[in-house]
């Protein structure tokens, strides 16, 4: 994304839409900038605006003449009252940032929108965590924070050294040049999005194994980490194997959600469902 500084009036309407702040006014030019380096290409600022087309010209003339008399001509705060945002046309490397940024795009290498993955939440369509197994949902980064692809790669990396494999229909997977040993592209590595996900699983044996490799990496990140840790529920709904692990471990899980089987393709009668598995996922934050 850039600004137009032929039509930018620094009027600053800018710098509270984007969630990393990455756009600031230049106190020289009096222009509002976009750094690209931090820049995520979600595309926030561009949508979340609306984009009004006033000469800019006589916009800043108005605002000029205003301040002088001790009155403010400021436009409303969400939008951009000249138009002033353009997109860039993206080409590899950076178009990833806008892969794993803006929600409404589908992942090429997955057809999915935003970070490409449909995880264990959708295990009663996936089924890809199946009974005594456990899937581990890895998130890097939030709004305001963001993720480089070197620090997911310390924690790949990690993880394959253990011998834990990666699941191939990941976006993150997509991009590794060698899935045993968790290497992501290098033209990649300094690049920045809003948020990621690896997604793994293990037999259950190995929970609290991969919950400390986690704790282990994530202290050297400087990016948020937040484990999601999906399981298949007993007959009753309930999870008695790994939530007492995770409680050894210090955490007060919270259910994230409970799949009965609902969104399955092959659904049956509904008079039917009384034996579907369940799956249950617990998000978890740590730093």
């Amino acid at each position: 994304m850039k600004i137009n500084q032929d039509k930018c009036i620094g009027c600053g309407n800018c710098t509270y839409v984007c969630p990393m702040g990455a756009i600031f006014v230049n106190p020289a030019t009096k222009r509002s900038i976009i750094n690209r380096d931090e820049c995520v290409e979600c595309y926030a600022c561009y949508n979340g605006l609306s984009q009004e087309a006033l000469p800019p010209g006589l916009s800043r003339f108005l605002r000029k003449v205003f301040r002088q008399i001790a009155l403010r001509f400021e436009p409303e705060p969400d939008i951009c009252p000249t138009a002033a945002f353009e997109p860039d046309e993206l080409s590899w490397p950076r178009v990833v940032r806008r892969a794993f940024s803006d929600p409404r795009v589908p992942h090429e290498s997955t057809g999915v929108s935003g970070r490409g993955t449909e995880e264990v939440k959708t295990n009663d369509v996936t089924k890809r965590v199946g009974p005594g197994e456990v899937g581990f949902t890895i998130e890097f980064g939030r709004p305001g924070v963001g993720v480089r692809f070197h620090e997911i790669q310390e924690m790949s990396r990690a993880l394959a050294k253990v011998g834990v494999p990666f699941e191939k229909n990941n976006p993150i997977t997509t991009l590794m040049t060698d899935v045993t040993t968790g290497d992501i592209k290098p033209e990649i590595l300094n690049e920045k999005v809003l948020s990621a996900i690896l997604e793994i699983k293990v037999p259950i044996a190995r929970t609290e194994e991969i919950i400390r490799i986690v704790w282990d990496v994530e202290k050297r990140l400087k990016t948020v980490v937040v484990i999601g840790v999906g399981v298949r529920c007993d007959e009753n709904g309930e999870d008695s194997v790994v939530a007492p692990i995770l409680a050894r471990l210090g955490y007060n899980p919270v259910r994230a959600k409970t799949n009965i089987g609902l969104g399955r393709k092959d659904l049956r009668d509904l008079s039917a469902i009384t034996n579907v598995p369940y799956a249950r996922e617990t998000e978890m934050a740590h730093a």
